[in-house]
């Protein structure tokens, strides 16, 4: 039998010098990076994108309050043939996705021109389907003896409407706008369709633009997108008191 030569074993050169683990420098370093918040601000146009954002945001829930609330006054203390039909109707639309309509929707907006405009990414989204079934089952417990008493006293339809039905019924209104405030803040599929030019951008299209063809700037959408989180908590703390003291006195007064 003819044996394999045996192949020669490496052996460590003399000249390798032992480095101490203690002389070794960290390869990172932890600490409060607060460059990916002041730059957004120096660099980028982050509080012109807050603006629109804050503009968007607070328009739009108000006309959202004012149209559902009258909407859910109707449908909860008039009747009128073909009510229940209309509250189905409503209640039916929350079945179709946005991307349905999506097309449709654009088409109109541009129509009446209110495409690449702010107004445009507010008005189509102020009538929504469940701020108006919310309201209208809390409208439904208030007493219509107590409409009925205010009628007698020579109150218009509008008196009534402002003065008694919306104090009674500020928690829905709270909870509804709490919903609004977080449906339009975060909304990024319909101001994307609508706004064309850069400086009409809401915050959270505007967060795209730190996301380049070849570089993605994360530690920049990371820190905005803490920052964003902020006015939506302070929306929520502010209004939780008013739902908590509108359910614990029943709604009434």
């Amino acid at each position: 039998m003819v044996g394999h030569p045996q192949r020669p074993v490496a052996k460590a050169p003399k000249d390798i010098v032992k480095v101490n683990i203690a002389d070794r420098q960290p390869v990172r370093e932890i600490g409060f990076a607060t460059e990916n918040y002041t730059e957004p601000f120096v660099h980028f146009d982050f509080m012109r994108y807050l603006r629109n954002s804050v503009f968007v945001t607070a328009m739009a829930t108000l006309i959202t309050l004012l149209t559902n609330s009258m909407a859910a006054f109707a449908l909860s203390k008039y009747k009128f043939r073909g009510r229940d039909f209309t509250m189905l109707l409503i209640v039916g639309t929350l079945m179709v996705p946005l991307s349905v309509i999506l097309v449709p929707l654009y088409s109109v907006v541009s129509a009446v021109g209110l495409l690449d405009s702010l107004w445009g990414v507010i008005l189509p989204t102020v009538a929504t389907p469940t701020g108006v079934f919310l309201l209208r089952q809390y409208m439904l417990t208030i007493p219509d003896e107590l409409l009925d008493a205010a009628r007698m006293d020579n109150a218009s339809e509008w008196q009534i409407y402002w003065r008694i039905v919306l104090p009674l019924a500020a928690p829905a209104l709270a909870v509804l706008a709490i919903f609004s405030v977080v449906w339009r803040w975060n909304d990024f599929l319909w101001p994307l369709v609508v706004l064309s030019r850069k400086e009409l951008y809401t915050l959270q299209v505007g967060l795209n633009t730190y996301a380049g063809e070849l570089n993605v700037q994360w530690h920049y959408i990371l820190a905005m997108t803490v920052v964003t989180m902020i006015p939506v908590v302070l929306v929520f703390v502010f209004l939780q008191r008013y739902i908590t003291s509108g359910i614990a006195g029943t709604g009434l007064k």
